[in-house]
């Protein structure tokens, strides 16, 4: 059952995919800090986990890719490279501040990707992957930039948290909960898989 207004649907969709672009570019440069980039490359690693996902995604649904439509995407990277200059000394302080901009990131963009694809009458199996890529995808861009291995295969739970979501997001979409309830609802629930099973060392079995 779609939501009746389509309108509130695009709306919920550009703040989620602004906010998200936020913290994705700060995780992306605090990565890039770490490994002692100059600012220039800070700003590529910020771009390339902010619009990395949503891109393939698009590229894959044949639109428009969502930062092409708007310049505030890139300008909303740039502000998130000056933050993080200007505080600097006051987010190295925060233990693992990478690690929950990353997760903010992760569930505001897999929410993104599901309604992004479920407005363009694809089925759930699709949108369930088309989120997935969105979370996702921009941590692997900028993890192969900083030749580390990429987030995905690592042992902490990371696409599977996206796809937890997704698929509760999809249920809430098929009950026909409201719209705000469902972002909420699983907004939460992804960022909380994430943070618990950092915090109690869960993972998935080793191959």
């Amino acid at each position: 059952m779609p939501y009746s207004d389509p309108e509130l649907v695009s709306t919920v969709q550009k703040v989620i995919e602004f906010v998200g672009t936020f913290a994705f570019a700060i995780s992306g440069i605090r990565h890039a800090a770490a490994k002692h980039f100059d600012w220039f490359g800070g700003m590529v690693c910020g771009i390339a986990v902010a619009i990395g996902g949503g891109t393939i995604r698009d590229m894959m649904l044949g639109v428009t890719p969502f930062w092409m439509t708007s310049a505030l995407y890139i300008i909303c990277t740039a502000l998130a490279q000056l933050s993080v200059i200007i505080f600097a000394k006051y987010v190295n302080r925060l233990d693992n501040a990478w690690f929950v901009f990353d997760t903010l990131g992760l569930a505001l963009f897999t929410i993104a990707g599901m309604q992004k694809t479920l407005a363009m009458g694809h089925p759930f199996w699709v949108a369930i992957i088309m989120g997935c890529i969105t979370g996702s995808a921009g941590g692997v861009i900028r993890d192969v930039l900083l030749n580390n291995v990429p987030v995905i295969f690592r042992k902490e739970i990371y696409a599977m948290a996206s796809i937890a979501g997704g698929l509760l997001y999809w249920a809430m979409y098929a009950l026909g909960v409201e719209l705000g309830i469902t972002v909420i609802i699983c907004f939460c629930v992804i960022c909380l898989i994430r943070f618990i099973a950092m915090k109690y060392h869960i993972s998935l079995p080793r191959l």
